[in-house]
């Protein structure tokens, strides 16, 4: 199927909503027709409530023009709060935009070639990668132009309009999975076989039916090797038998992942092939390998073994601000090495993924005279790509500038958060504001620059931040204690993906919220003390006991002071009221 007139398809959703947005402030249109509305076209109703919105838009595999930075500098002054805050699903969020103004941000967006369509919604959301495509050394294909055309021909696509829930797509270029494409509906791998001949072939490992929310499922392969020619069609078979047998019913138990437990995996599995092989007699067949991936290439990133190794690995460390150098810490932590073009690419930490219109436009100025690219991540940081060797201490001048030059990527001080109770009808409590805490009391310690440690706050159990594959995972819930409701967390540890395996976190007990900076702290500490040269924390909690033991060892922290003796433990973190717990009806649940 050709790819869709973009520019004119834009015209005309925002002529849409302009109609139908004029027609319910009307009364014309029903709340729950426009709603849904609302939602496939990338718009989110905010906790505030009255036509306070969240506007959600994509950004496909995470790419980002010097244009479009630009303009989303002047959409946060224009339509925000002077921010936008970067999603776990590479996306960029505005919030607090009016509902009367979303028409005329629709166009700024749709002229630097940008969307929010379908962002939100039972729709194909966002489609993912990892964010080192086409400038990894371990990759096996530059999965970019691969993602770009899965974005092409699933935008618009008529069945990816009204699915029974949502559906979301990552692309990963080796095993190492930072794409991290095991717990999402399609999961793809680049991988390689060996053929008759002898001769390597790449293609893809195609993974179903995974997924975190408050019950996580792994996901499964589909085959043991898709060819390139098969890919398109094979998720467009996943999409369809999605849209055909998916619970229509039960909205909680609509995402493709409890299909499984429903069907079994080799029925399902047996569907997709059945609905691939068929595929052909469609008129959206995509057959074949797409245009974009001839015009682009999708040929691995080549290693320069003269090149310094690339980071990934590298044992723990502990420094202080004083110990090293500013640039040369940086350089070691943030920056990753190994290309025979002699670029390198600089991983930016954002803290709590939130960048100022300034930022947004500094960070378009730095593309356009580095003649670089830029990637949003997974981990609510920013990869700026293809920088020379010569001018990386001049791109960290200019990070300083901007305050983005923090020596913090893959530290535990790199710390994820949802957007929570700040803004999410769903949440629990001020995730965001416990992800603040949280990193305080590890700079406190000395132990804001652990390595190998990744920590993920969710402000309730559905997992935006991504709680069940952080190695310490922490989702909101209410306590009671004394009589009365009180902010606290679930603690999880021990998640990771990699290898094609996947560990969901495992729970460890139930904490105070005021008491998870503190537990964190301890956890670690013992990791930093404990660990063996180049050990993985879930392969150190098993080594050591396990997380019951790591459980034990927390215990004290679960208690709960009177209200009179600590009324701080009955205040959220970011309040200076009584704790409230206040959940509304949730639009959707994980972005």
């Amino acid at each position: 199927m050709e790819p869709v007139d973009l520019d004119r398809a834009a015209q005309i959703d925002i002529e849409k909503f302009e109609r139908l947005l004029e027609d319910h402030l009307a009364g014309r249109v029903e709340d729950d027709a426009f709603r849904v509305f609302r939602l496939n076209n990338g718009v989110y109703g905010q906790r505030q409530g009255g036509h306070n919105q969240l506007l959600r838009v994509k950004a496909p595999f995470g790419a980002l023009t010097a244009a479009q930075l630009d303009e989303l500098g002047a959409i946060a002054d224009r339509y925000s709060r002077g921010r936008g805050h970067l999603t776990t699903r590479q996306a960029v969020q505005f919030h607090f935009v009016q509902l009367e103004r979303v028409p005329a941000m629709l166009r700024d967006l749709a002229r630097v070639g940008l969307t929010t369509r379908e962002a939100c919604g039972d729709a194909v959301r966002n489609v993912m990668g990892c964010h080192l495509a086409g400038a990894c050394p371990s990759e096996v294909l530059d999965i970019s132009p691969w993602a770009e055309a899965t974005f092409r021909l699933l935008l618009r696509h008529p069945y990816g309009q009204r699915l029974p829930r949502k559906f979301k797509i990552n692309f990963s270029g080796c095993a190492l999975d930072c794409g991290q494409a095991m717990f999402n509906d399609v999961g793809v791998v680049a991988v390689s076989r060996t053929s008759s001949d002898g001769t390597a072939e790449a293609g893809f490992r195609v993974y179903l039916a995974g997924g975190l929310g408050a019950n996580p499922h792994p996901g499964q392969a589909l085959e043991d090797f898709t060819s390139r020619e098969d890919l398109l069609a094979t998720i467009e078979a996943v999409l369809r038998t999605f849209d055909h047998y998916g619970n229509r019913a039960n909205n909680r138990r609509a995402r493709l992942k409890w299909l499984v437990d429903e069907l079994g995996m080799d029925e399902l599995r047996r569907r997709v092939l059945r609905e691939r092989l068929l595929l052909v007699a469609s008129s959206s067949w995509p057959g074949g390998i797409p245009a974009v991936v001839h015009e682009r290439g999708d040929a691995a990133a080549r290693v320069d073994v003269a090149a310094p190794a690339s980071r990934v690995g590298t044992p723990v460390a502990i420094t202080s601000r004083e110990d090293h150098d500013p640039f040369q810490r940086w350089y070691a932590t943030n920056v990753v090495t190994g290309l025979a073009n002699a670029s390198l690419a600089a991983i930016v930490r954002v803290p709590l993924g939130d960048l100022t219109s300034e930022q947004f436009r500094a960070l378009a100025a730095i593309v356009r005279d580095f003649d670089a690219e830029l990637r949003t991540t997974n981990r609510q940081n920013l990869a700026l790509r293809a920088v020379s060797r010569e001018r990386i201490r001049e791109l960290f001048a200019r990070l300083q500038v901007i305050g983005l030059a923090e020596p913090s990527v893959e530290l535990a001080r790199d710390v994820v958060s949802c957007p929570g109770a700040d803004t999410c009808n769903l949440a629990l409590t001020k995730s965001r504001d416990l992800a603040v805490a949280v990193t305080r009391a590890l700079e406190a310690a000395g132990l804001g620059e652990v390595e190998g440690v990744r920590i993920n706050v969710s402000g309730c159990t559905n997992s935006c931040g991504q709680h069940h594959v952080a190695d310490i995972g922490l989702h909101g819930v209410e306590r009671r204690a004394h009589g009365r409701a009180a902010p606290g967390y679930q603690l999880l540890l021990g998640g990771r993906l990699g290898d094609g395996e996947i560990h969901f976190a495992q729970r460890a007990l139930r904490l105070p919220a005021r008491a998870v900076p503190e537990a964190t702290v301890r956890v670690v500490g013992q990791f930093a003390l404990q660990r063996r040269p180049g050990e993985r924390f879930g392969d150190w909690i098993e080594r050591t006991g396990g997380v019951d033991a790591l459980a034990d060892d927390l215990k004290d922290l679960d208690h709960w002071p009177r209200p009179d003796e600590r009324p701080d433990y009955y205040v959220d973190f970011g309040e200076d009221t009584a704790y409230v717990p206040e959940v509304g009806e949730g639009e959707c649940a994980a972005g």
